[in-house]
């Protein structure tokens, strides 16, 4: 604990704080302080007053914890939201989700899209996420002016995308956007390639050695089906999981999303190469993809984290749900009520997504030092009472509309509900625009 007495910028003054590290940890009658944009002070409530502060404020009935980090997601397709529900992962793709994507994907559509996603998470308690989609210089620009933390990737695949013609345009623009994003204080750019399905080797090789060059992140849709594995086996003779081991892009800076099919050598291979999996139910089970195992992971010392996918398959951004959702499940998956407890569950929507996205060193637990990301939830509704364990009332018992307060170094993103930073107004009527264009096309 710093012992400068130098005053605080704020004092926050709650009903528990849950610090996600150490692990379990719920603590009552304490206070936490902000200095700088970080986090300067975690003590007891009377030794915490003693020291001078710009601001106080108490929050009664309230759960401080760390951001939410939201660890997979597709922003701009918030404007796609309920355009083809009820159909399987390929059907869904290939004769909906592309056409409308090469009709209607432009730098307008990402900005607003975006700008969209970023406002609907921050009302949820999400300071960090990742976006995997087109335009990714457009996507950064609206998350910088936004004040959020995000990990921007760039797309990579076999065909043209909206924004390149090609691969080499594509990593082209991620280079540039690299350089110009290196020394961000909130955003990182990582390698996108959709799946083991839409690019090739040789392309997958060029992501591991920019990869490896750059110490950036690699960010993929991995087993999401059965039929995508059944498939690799059929026409390369082995699954994509360890096709990609032979490629050498597995390692700790890999990020392996779905990942619902995972036999013993395909355990074997993540816990060897320290990769983690995201874990994305709400769309896997809306697409009837399959059930990531993750309560064998995490006793595997797999790091599992959360992410919401995109609005167009879940249909909400609501991460707070996802991982009530997440926690029910692996009980049923593992056959094991005590699997995935809400503690974990609540370490798998911080701390273990800030770990996949390589940024565990500013945020994803509240601990001195580090960027004071932080969401204070307000447990003083009908439907909560009584609180006998803080946290599970949290992830069993209440809804993103619980989020009163959300900061990201230090800088108040929400105050009482209320964005500080986005027009509310503005981007419904944008939104809607868009809604009534590609409805009436």
């Amino acid at each position: 604990m710093p012992s400068t007495t130098a005053p605080l910028d704020l004092l926050l003054l709650p009903e528990w704080i849950v610090p996600v590290e150490p692990a379990g940890v719920v603590l009552r009658g304490h206070a936490l302080g902000i200095r700088d944009g970080r986090i300067a002070l975690l003590a007891p409530r009377q030794q915490a007053l003693a020291i001078p502060a710009r601001e106080r404020r108490e929050l009664p009935g309230m759960l401080l914890a760390p951001g939410l980090v939201n660890a997979h997601g597709h922003a701009a397709m918030s404007l796609f939201r309920g355009l083809a529900d009820d159909l399987p992962l390929m059907t869904w793709l290939q004769e909906h989700i592309w056409p409308a994507e090469a009709k209607w994907v432009s730098e307008d559509f990402v900005r607003d899209g975006t700008a969209l996603a970023i406002a609907e998470q921050v009302k949820g308690g999400v300071t960090a996420f990742s976006d995997m989609y087109f335009f990714p210089q457009i996507a950064s620009e609206v998350a910088h002016g936004s004040g959020v933390r995000a990990q921007i990737t760039i797309p990579v695949l076999n065909f043209p995308v909206p924004g390149a013609h090609d691969t080499d345009e594509a990593l082209r623009h991620g280079l540039e956007l690299f350089s110009d994003l290196r020394h961000h204080p909130r955003i990182k750019v990582a390698f996108g390639p959709h799946a083991p399905y839409t690019v090739s080797d040789d392309r997958l090789e060029r992501v591991r050695v920019l990869a490896e060059q750059l110490d950036a992140g690699i960010h993929m849709h991995v087993h999401e089906t059965a039929h995508e594995v059944q498939q690799a086996l059929e026409q390369h003779g082995e699954r994509p999981l360890a096709r990609l081991a032979r490629l050498g892009l597995l390692g700790p800076r890999f990020q392996a999303v779905h990942m619902t099919q995972i036999d013993d050598h395909d355990l074997a291979l993540l816990v060897q190469h320290n990769s983690s999996v995201i874990h994305c139910p709400e769309s896997n089970l809306k697409l009837a993809s399959g059930f990531c195992p993750v309560e064998r992971l995490w006793q595997a010392g797999v790091n599992v984290a959360i992410g919401t996918d995109g609005a167009a398959s879940n249909n909400d951004l609501d991460l707070l749900g996802e991982t009530r959702t997440a926690a029910l499940l692996a009980k049923a998956v593992a056959g094991s009520a005590t699997a995935l407890d809400a503690h974990r569950a609540l370490r798998m929507a911080t701390l273990n997504g800030a770990r996949a996205l390589g940024i565990d060193d500013e945020c994803g637990s509240l601990e001195a030092g580090k960027s004071a990301d932080l969401v204070a939830f307000d447990l003083g509704g009908l439907a909560q009472q009584p609180v006998y364990d803080p946290v599970s009332q949290l992830i069993y018992a209440s809804g993103r509309d619980c989020v009163k307060h959300v900061w990201v170094g230090g800088k108040a993103l929400l105050e009482d509900g209320r964005l500080t930073r986005v027009d509310e107004d503005e981007l419904l009527d944008k939104a809607r625009a868009w809604g009534t264009k590609i409805a009436g096309a």
